[in-house]
């Protein structure tokens, strides 16, 4: 069974040396470069997608409840005749 107050102690210590060391540097460069390459494909955030989804959703339930509107109102047609 491991120790888990030593995992932490561990943990901590690497923490330490990645927050002081060249591998912040480095994080700071990758991240600045994922950000601009990300920027530059135009993607959008979760919250913009699922809006624009329930938008979605909104119309096709309207599309659908008017195309049987005018089912019903060509079939009333077609009666008349």
């Amino acid at each position: 069974m491991q120790n888990p107050k030593l995992l932490d102690e561990i943990a901590g210590r690497i923490s330490q040396l990645a927050a002081t060391g060249p591998a912040r540097d480095l994080e700071r460069n990758a991240r600045a470069l994922l950000g601009g390459f990300l920027s530059r494909m135009e993607l959008v955030t979760r919250e913009e997608f699922d809006l624009q989804r329930e938008v979605l959703a909104r119309t096709r339930s309207r599309l659908e409840a008017l195309e049987a509107r005018v089912a019903d109102l060509e079939a009333r047609l077609k009666r008349a005749d």
